[in-house]
Formats: C-alpha cells, sequence, structure tokens
C-alpha cells in the first residue's frame, strides 16, 4: 500500500477541499495514525482553514505547524532569491518528517487562486513530482460545458506527464447537475483505461458563503445579535438603501443586508421581518461606514440581543462593502458540522470509494526525485554519526559544504590544511567552522606515527623512512592513514585531485575488501523521478568477464545499501541473441559468472541501453526479459562506454550525477569529480557515511 497521496490542482475554484475531506473520512476507517500535510500555505502560515479543518475533525496527532511545509511569504522571498531549490527542499524535508510520524500521510496540495504571479502554473504538479507520491488530479467543471472539461483535464494529462508523476484518478468537481450523466459517460469513455474517473455535481449549498465567511473575510466587528446564527447560509447580498417598502418588497430569504448604520428604518424592519410569517428573513445585517446607531436604537437590540440575527460593522462604505462580501466564497469549517455532512454525502454518493481505496492499497509508490533520494541520505547518516576527514582545504567548495554539513548536523568533519589560512577563508567567505576540526599534516603531532605506519605497510615495495615521512604530508595519504587508523571513518577528496591522486593511497593503506576481487566504482543517476546506479564509470578500463560480473554484483550490493531495489542490466550494443562478436560475447560470459556466484539477483544480457530502461522497447527487444524495461542497475562494458555514457547522460538530462562512489574497499573512501558542486560534496560526503555505517555493522 502507498504511505500516501497527493491531491492536486491546476485550476482555480476546484472545490479540493471537498475531496480531501472525502478521502480524509474513507482512509480515517482504515488508517490508524492517519496524517495531513500542505506543503504550501497562504499568507504567513499563522492559520490555514484546510489543516484546522482536517485537524479538528479527524484528530490529527500531528501540530499545525508539522502539517505546513512552507508558507507563500517564505516561498517568495525564496523564489525572488533565486533559491527555487531551497523552496523545494524545505518542502520535502517537512513531508518526510510528517510522513515517518504516520501510517498514511495525505498531501493537499496549494490553492492556485491564492498563489501570486512568482509561482509557475504547474507547481501543484512538480511538488507531486518532487514528493514521489502518487497523485489525484482535481479539475473544475464550474461553469464548463462538455469540451471545456475535456479540454481541461487533457491539459493537466499532459502536465502530469511531463513530470512523470504516477496519477491514480481524476475527480471533476462543481459540474452542472443538467449534464453531470453526460460529462461522466464521456470521461469515462476518454480516459477510464488510464485513470479511476468520478464526477461532482454543484452544490449550492457548498458555494454559498456563511455569515461566519463574510464577516470574517471582511474583518467586521461584532455590533449585535445572535453569534450562534453565523452558520447560516448566504443566499445573496442585498444593499438596502431605497425606501422601507420597496426594501421590504425585494427582501428574499437569507439575503445579507447591507446598509449604513445611520439607518434606523432598514434594521427595524429587518428585525420586524424575522417575526412576520410574511416577510423573508435575512440572514444578517452589516453596518457601513463606521457608522453605529443611536443610543436608543442600541439599547433596543440589547434587550432583543438572543432573538434576532446578527449584526456586525465595518468601515468600509456601502459598496465597497457590497463587492467585498460578493467575493467570498462558501469556505468548508470545522465548526459547520451541516456543510461538512452535505459535502461529505455528496462525496460519498458521487464516488466509488472501495475502487478508490483499493486503487491506493495496490499502488506501490516508483518516483523518487533527486531532493527525496538526498533527504533520504541525510536521515539515514544522521542515524549514527560518522567522521568524515576532507583533505582539500584549500578548495573554497569544500568549505562550503563543511558548513552546510554541520549546520545539518549530518556528519562530524576534520579537515585538513593549514588551520590558519582556512578560518582566514572561511571568515571572508562568511562561513562558521569553528566546531570543524582543521588539522595541518605538516604540523600535526600524528605526523611522526603515520609516518611510521606507512613505512611499514609500503617498505617490502621499498619506501624508505624517509620518504614515508614526506609523503604523509600530502593530504590524500594523511588523510586516508586517518581512516586507516580509525581516526575518521571515511574520506572524501577529488574536488582539486585527480581520481589516481584521491584512490592510490585507499589501494595502499585501506585496501580490497577480502570478500571482493576488485576496487569498482558507481554512479548514483538522479533523474526527475527515478534514481539509477552507472557501473564502472570510473576505476576499471577493460575488465574481463570475471571482472565485469564482480563489478555487477558489487553495483548490486551498493543500490540494496541505499534502498534502490537491484535490476541489473549488462550493458552492450546488442540485445540477446541479435549480435554476434568478441564484445558481445564477453558481457554474455559475465553475465553467466555473476547468475552463477549470486543466483538471487535479477540480472540479464546483454542489453541495449534503450532496451534496459524504456518498457516499449523492451517489449519489442526482450520480451521475455524480467529485466529489460526495468533496470535500476546498467553495467557498462568498459570504462570508455561508462564514463563518456554517464557525462552525456547528465548534461543532456539535467540528471544529478552523484559520484563516483568506491566499492570493495575496507573502509569507505569516495572520489568527487574536479567539477563537483558544492550540492555533489555534501551528497558524497552523506553516502561515504552511510557506507561507513554499513562497514562497522559487518564488522
Amino acid at each position: 500500500m502507498a504511505d500516501s497521496l497527493y491531491i492536486g490542482s491546476l485550476e482555480k475554484g476546484s472545490g479540493k477541499l471537498v475531496v480531501t475531506l472525502g478521502i480524509m473520512e474513507m482512509l480515517s476507517r482504515r488508517v490508524e495514525r492517519l496524517g495531513f500535510f500542505r506543503p504550501v500555505v497562504p499568507g504567513n502560515g499563522n492559520f490555514d482553514n484546510d489543516i484546522s479543518l482536517i485537524k479538528h475533525r479527524y484528530h490529527i496527532h500531528l501540530t499545525p505547524q508539522q502539517m505546513i511545509g512552507i508558507t507563500h511569504e517564505q516561498a517568495r522571498n525564496l523564489l525572488a532569491e533565486g533559491d527555487e531549490r531551497r523552496l523545494y527542499r524545505t518542502i520535502v524535508s517537512k513531508y518526510r518528517e510528517a510522513l515517518d510520524q504516520t501510517d498514511f500521510l495525505l498531501c493537499e496540495g496549494p490553492n492556485i487562486s491564492g498563489l501570486s504571479e512568482a509561482f509557475d502554473y504547474d507547481i501543484s504538479i512538480r511538488i507531486a513530482r518532487e514528493l514521489g507520491t502518487p497523485t489525484l488530479y482535481v479539475s473544475s467543471g464550474h461553469e464548463c460545458d462538455m469540451e471545456d472539461i475535456i479540454r481541461n483535464i487533457q491539459m493537466a494529462d499532459n502536465t502530469i506527464a511531463q513530470h512523470h508523476c504516477d496519477l491514480l484518478a481524476i475527480i471533476v468537481n462543481r459540474v452542472a447537475p443538467n449534464i453531470l450523466v453526460q460529462v461522466t459517460e464521456s470521461l469515462t469513455a476518454h480516459f477510464d483505461q488510464k485513470y479511476l474517473i468520478s464526477v461532482l455535481p454543484e452544490v449550492d449549498s457548498l458555494r454559498q458563503p456563511t455569515m461566519e465567511d463574510i464577516t470574517s473575510a471582511l474583518g467586521a466587528k461584532y455590533f449585535s445579535g445572535a453569534k450562534n446564527r453565523l452558520l447560516r447560509d448566504v443566499g445573496n447580498i442585498t444593499v438596502a438603501a431605497m425606501s422601507i417598502n420597496n426594501y421590504l418588497r425585494l427582501l428574499k430569504e437569507d439575503d445579507l443586508i447591507i446598509t449604513p448604520g445611520d439607518r434606523p428604518d432598514i434594521i427595524l424592519a429587518t428585525l420586524a421581518a424575522i417575526i412576520s410569517k410574511t416577510c423573508a428573513s435575512a440572514a444578517g445585517l452589516i453596518l457601513t461606514g463606521g457608522i453605529l446607531p443611536s443610543a436608543s436604537m442600541q439599547n433596543l437590540l440589547k434587550g432583543m440581543k438572543e432573538s434576532t440575527i446578527p449584526i456586525y460593522s465595518v468601515a468600509t462604505d456601502t459598496y465597497r462593502t457590497a463587492m467585498q462580501a460578493s467575493e467570498v466564497p462558501g469556505v468548508l469549517r470545522a465548526t459547520n458540522e451541516k456543510k461538512i455532512a452535505k459535502a461529505l454525502g455528496m462525496f460519498e454518493s458521487h464516488v466509488d470509494t472501495e475502487a478508490l481505496e483499493q486503487k491506493i492499497v495496490h499502488t506501490v509508490p516508483i518516483v523518487i526525485s533527486p531532493l527525496m533520494f538526498e533527504y533520504s541520505l541525510f536521515k539515514r547518516a544522521k542515524t549514527i554519526k560518522q567522521h568524515i576527514v576532507l583533505p582539500e582545504g584549500d578548495d573554497d567548495r569544500i568549505l562550503q559544504a563543511a558548513e552546510i554539513l554541520r549546520l545539518r548536523d549530518v556528519v562530524d568533519l576534520t579537515i585538513l590544511g593549514n588551520e590558519e589560512q582556512i578560518r582566514n577563508r572561511s571568515a571572508q567567505l562568511g562561513l562558521k567552522l569553528q566546531d570543524v576540526a582543521i588539522i595541518d599534516p605538516h604540523t600535526s603531532n600524528l605526523r611522526e606515527n603515520y609516518a611510521q605506519t606507512l613505512y611499514t605497510l609500503r617498505c617490502h615495495k621499498g619506501m624508505t623512512q624517509d620518504f614515508a615521512y614526506d609523503r604523509i604530508t600530502n593530504v590524500s595519504y594523511f588523510g586516508t592513514m586517518m581512516v586507516h587508523e580509525n581516526m575518521a571513518d571515511g574520506m572524501v577528496s577529488g574536488a582539486a585531485h585527480t581520481t589516481q591522486h584521491t584512490i592510490q593511497p585507499a589501494f595502499q593503506l585501506i585496501r580490497t575488501d577480502p570478500n571482493v576481487l576488485m576496487v569498482s566504482s558507481v554512479f548514483f543517476m538522479c533523474f526527475d523521478t527515478k534514481v539509477l546506479v552507472y557501473g564502472d564509470c570510473a576505476v576499471n578500463p577493460n575488465p574481463d568477464s570475471e571482472e565485469l560480473a564482480e563489478i555487477a554484483i558489487s553495483s548490486a550490493n551498493t543500490a540494496a545499501m541505499f534502498n534502490i531495489h537491484p535490476v541489473i542490466a549488462m550493458l552492450s550494443y546488442s540485445s540477446g541473441a541479435s549480435g554476434q562478436g568478441s564484445d558481445v560475447d564477453h558481457v554474455r560470459k559475465a553475465v553467466a559468472i555473476a547468475r552463477k556466484r549470486r543466483p538471487d539477483l535479477n540480472i540479464d544480457g546483454p542489453l541495449q541501453y534503450d532496451a534496459a530502461i524504456d518498457p516499449t522497447v523492451a517489449r519489442k527487444k526482450m520480451p521475455d526479459s524480467k529485466v529489460a524495461g526495468r533496470a535500476t542497475v546498467l553495467i557498462f562494458p568498459d570504462l570508455n562506454t561508462g564514463n563518456n555514457t554517464y557525462k552525456a547522460v547528465q548534461r543532456s538530462s539535467g540528471a544529478v550525477a552523484i559520484g563516483p562512489i568506491l566499492q570493495g574497499l575496507n573502509k569507505p573512501v569516495n572520489d568527487l569529480s574536479r567539477g563537483c558542486s558544492v550540492a555533489d560534496i555534501i551528497n558524497t560526503v552523506a553516502i561515504t557515511a552511510i557506507q561507513a555505517q554499513a562497514t562497522q555493522q559487518k564488522n
């Protein structure tokens, strides 16, 4: 069963809250720890009606702040600063925190009508993609004919497909009752094979505002009358500026009367109509212009307080008040049980809740965004905090990454380099690294012991003690020795050094795990909606079949370590038995070796890249393969192919490439690309910490 559902809309006035309420009612019967979350809430987040309603009715244990991702104000500021990634990272982080405390989390997307021009049209669906949760789309049928409704859904369907969201169902709300059957039949014919379709009618009483809605929206002040009648629906807004004769003739049931505060005749006539059996009864009175009735009139009203309609006052003039009141929509509030009951009754009458529930139950989320993957890395790294050494203290990116890692409390850090220079440069960059240890290999009291250990380990290769004493001042050797001597749990380097410079000390000091044949590498390729594992794109130039099988097995183990189910495709220039030649035979042999060593793994090849990841191509080229079209781990036949492919995919698709991540060492040491970003460093450090945790558990 999915552990969350996202309710989104790209249209104004879709009545999304009615759908949210109906689904919460449905889920509350099945889920014990049910949660609710809004990724973006209006204003400054002090109050959100949807959160208030859902929390009150379903006794959600999360606090209101735990149910909010980010406010409109915060989001606008981040977008103005050009920091869109931080906006989505904040939402993802808050969502995951809420999800971890619930058995099921219902997410209600932002209200389009409340968003400013700073937000993109498709922000609601983009949020769904980043969260990686199955989605239910709500479309508005308000004042739409059949063609409008179909066109709106097709546009939404295209947008959702572009963002690769997992769409479960579509609900069209607020459809005119006279075309309800026609719309239902037409939509079923158009979309029923793809999605579960439901159509809800427009219900006048749900869209009508109450006295509470209007007085709250206008900021009106209570003057007199019964406060317990604020939940009465307002039928029409009536401006009373005429004589009593004409006014009473035009008065209709449930009207909200707006009149200047110095019209006692209108006030008295309205109150008289309440007790008359031949006149309509108004829903309430709003007195305008900041004018209150005379003292004698106030005394009269005070004596009949409980038997009259609610009377409020505003400072604005009659015309402006009437215009503002007419624009107030009906709101489902926690206090209005009658309206809630009507909304639930309508939802359950027109939605196949059993089919929708089954759809949710049998959906396994398949989407994972780069931000969601990043969050999972940080969360796991924090569980058992590790100590990571960063040898390249003279690189600004390393210092910037170090500050973020400490602020987010992901790992403990040691940076290598001249302490005075590093502290000065950090101050120039405005960074706070006071609690990060800095060691200078040239002056450290560890130098003597480390040099002796290096000599002991490498003297059989002709290394002298003097050379070892000099060599240990090399930051890569010193950092690797810290890992070897258990003064650090892992090392990340390569931002300013070559791969050879980074990994050679690891081969010499930390060495290969006795259970693997060789050290290899993978990249985590983070696409919009999935994470693939590429191996080996950094270390082994021309692996033979035995080595290629080892790379596949190690890559599968790494994928599983990071909760990516390994489905391994061994790549070549042909698929199945279609190609001949030594290169293809080389891959076939590797597949056979890997299957024999690890029969539990789902592995196939040779496969072309498109057949490995595209289900449509897979059905044509390899219809009987359990890997084709589903691969999550892709093993390239040589370094030339792998390195060029990962870079081409990264640059042309915009995928985030994390790595290379080394696999097969006794303790984790990882290499960075010299073109790496601060985010790349942060992610690689988190991955190294998780590898260190796994190493400790194994030992």
